[in-house]
């Protein structure tokens, strides 16, 4: 007999990322360097070292040159985890050139 497995939750697939991305924890702070595990319409999987997610933050993520700016907010915490789904876009534009 084999085991039962846990139903699917998500509405959409995962996709596997392992992209460094910047979180915004509040004003004022300096955005936090965060690694994307994976990434879906509705969410994404964040490890986070030496800081901890607020409940509702904003992710900078930097994909072919343009930076992408997302509202998420937390859904779970798991160590050094989080997952967040997705709330809405801020911004999207083309990374600054140093």
């Amino acid at each position: 007999m084999r085991p039962l497995m846990a139903a699917e939750r998500r509405r959409s697939p995962r996709h596997p990322l392992y992209r460094v991305a910047k979180i915004k924890t509040g004003a004022g702070i300096p955005p936090h360097d965060c690694l994307v595990i994976d990434i879906s319409a509705g969410g994404v999987r964040l490890f986070l070292d030496g800081f901890d997610a607020p409940d509702e933050f904003v992710l900078f993520l930097s994909c072919d040159g343009v930076v992408r700016q997302s509202i998420y907010k937390v859904v779970w915490r798991r160590g050094h985890e989080v997952g967040a789904e997705f709330v809405r876009a801020v911004q999207s534009g083309f990374a600054l050139q140093n």
